[in-house]
């Protein structure tokens, strides 16, 4: 039997060619500097927030070039591909508004011209590239079992010698026609490998936009291609797909950069031009006081759903992994507040050669900026849709009086922004928990242990005076002003200056009586604006809380 009648053996005596696909994938038309970017993630679980740092960085990078970001489903693991995890991954991406020009938009529904986008259903596009390099000698049949497989490693690791298929150990290499025409006809099953024609001794120097000049030991390894149930490796899929999607930047994972040799080699035996790649560190932590990278098995913030569920503003998580990426972002937003942030110049080419670290706190702080800059209303209907799902009680107590909960929301809010003091819609139960009464039990040990240091009778005077001069209907410079005058006539000085000026002259400062009513009417030491807080409660429950010092003795 001759090579093309084994071929025809393999792959059957018909299917596309190489010229049927650059015909059905024509060259990309695009303005000059534009970069088609993909991300291409497995459905093997769920949506890790590094996917997202990686999205946002490919979506960033075509998109500042006027270019195309597309989305790929690598599907080809199907041992470990989970029900349902595409559209994970097709959510995850609308919610965090990283949404792709190509792909599969909804479950099932794709945009673009250069699909199928799910690897498994490009099995006769894979086909016809690998009979192309069967048909050139540069690849072949592989019989081998796992059992067979597992022998070789370990006869490697006897004689200590680098482990891997090739060489003298590639055992199916050179079986001849006539014994692989016997063992298909058998029905043994096979896997196709590539004829590397690589030396281990010599190294390649390539230039990474991330890393910079890397240098590699060239690939000897007779990798698979296409695996036994006719899909094909992440090796050989990801070239295929980016040459026929037209490609020009392949951004992924750094745990991809050893693997770059034996890709390297497929574009140059396949003739096509090589994309430029970005190897992206991974996201760690600190862990026990060293660094690691997040894991999906270890860390709950590894998880897209993490910060779904506590309600961080999708925006707020962009914005924290795009100053992950550009340091420059921070500096950029300060000075452009209420800019978008997809107008900031992002530059792939400033990323950070070693892992970003994931820091809550800071985290918490970027989203605050972001919610400061929401009016009540915008607050009030975000935090209530994500309530429905995630805290339904919180949005029953919404949805039971809208206008009072706007009131609280308007609290130190103008045009200008709002006080920061909500960084996700779960801290909202919590902020909000003092203007309702079912929820306030202020008890006397914590009014005291809050207002450590001041004297009971001072307290109880502070508030019989002000309760014997209360008018709701008082403006703030109004209400304000008795509660200086309670101050002076209780020997507390008219401002934290005065005090520090001669302290042996006063009791406090005019702070410290303030924060005797702060603490009864919200049980806390420090509050958005006490005066706003009191207009919202309304006199009664202002009056009814101040009067909670009479029986705290």
């Amino acid at each position: 039997m001759n090579k093309q009648e084994l071929s025809d053996l393999i792959f059957g005596e018909s299917g596309l060619s190489l010229d049927d696909l650059y015909k059905k994938y024509p060259k990309r038309e695009l303005v000059d500097g534009a970069k088609v970017t993909r991300v291409g993630p497995s459905p093997t679980g769920f949506m890790h927030i590094g996917g997202i740092y990686a999205s946002l960085i490919s979506e960033r990078t075509a998109h500042k070039s006027n270019g195309i970001y597309f989305l790929r489903i690598e599907d080809t693991d199907k041992v470990r591909e989970i029900e349902g995890a595409v559209d994970v991954i097709i959510n995850s991406l609308k919610q965090f508004n990283i949404i792709p020009d190509e792909g599969e938009v909804e479950s099932g529904i794709e945009i673009g011209n250069y699909g199928p986008y799910r690897q498994s259903q490009r099995k006769e596009i894979y086909k016809a590239v690998v009979r192309y390099l069967f048909e050139k000698d540069l690849a072949y049949p592989c019989f081998c079992s796992s059992e067979d497989l597992e022998k070789i490693t370990k006869e490697q690791e006897i004689q200590k010698i680098r482990p891997g298929y090739r060489g003298e150990w590639a055992i199916c290499r050179n079986k001849n026609n006539e014994e692989v025409e016997r063992l298909i006809k058998e029905g043994k099953p096979f896997a196709i490998r590539f004829k590397s024609d690589g030396n281990f001794e010599n190294k390649i120097k390539f230039k990474d936009q991330v890393k910079g000049d890397v240098e590699l030991s060239e690939n000897d390894l007779d990798f698979v291609l296409v695996k036994s149930d006719g899909l094909p490796t992440y090796h050989f899929a990801h070239v295929v797909d980016d040459y026929l999607m037209g490609t020009t930047d392949v951004i992924r994972g750094d745990e991809w950069l050893s693997s770059l040799p034996l890709h390297l080699q497929l574009w140059r035996v396949l003739e096509w031009k090589t994309p430029r790649y970005a190897h992206i560190s991974p996201i760690e932590k600190i862990d026990e006081g060293s660094r690691r990278k997040l894991s999906k098995r270890k860390d709950l913030e590894a998880n897209v759903i993490y910060y779904i569920q506590k309600g961080y503003p999708p925006q707020g998580v962009i914005e924290y992994l795009l100053n992950l990426a550009n340091s420059s972002f921070e500096d950029w937003r300060k000075a452009n507040p209420k800019n978008d942030y997809k107008e900031f110049n992002f530059d792939p080419k400033k990323l950070s050669k070693s892992g970003a670290l994931l820091d809550e706190v800071k985290l918490n702080d970027v989203c605050k900026d972001i919610i400061s800059q929401m009016t009540a209303k915008e607050i009030f209907d975000r935090s209530l849709s994500w309530a429905k799902e995630y805290e339904p009680e919180l949005a029953q107590l919404f949805e039971k009086d809208p206008s009072y909960i706007l009131k609280i929301f308007s609290i130190e809010r103008s045009e200008k922004g709002g006080r920061k003091d909500i960084a996700k819609w779960l801290d909202i139960k919590e902020e909000i928990s003092f203007f309702f009464d079912e929820s306030f039990k202020l008890t006397t040990e914590e009014i005291w242990q809050n207002l450590d240091g001041t004297d009971e009778q001072i307290a109880k005077q502070a508030v019989e005076m002000f309760l014997s001069n209360y008018n709701e209907k008082d403006s703030a410079e109004e209400w304000f002003s008795k509660i200086k005058i309670i101050a002076e006539k209780l020997s507390y000085a008219q401002s934290a200056k005065e005090f520090k000026a001669d302290p042996g002259k006063y009791k406090g400062y005019v702070g410290d009586i303030a924060k005797i009513f702060r603490v009864l009417i919200t049980g806390k030491i420090a509050s958005p604006d006490l005066y706003q807080i009191m207009q919202v409660l309304g006199e009664d429950r202002v009056k009814s809380r101040l009067n909670k010092i009479k029986t705290s003795f």
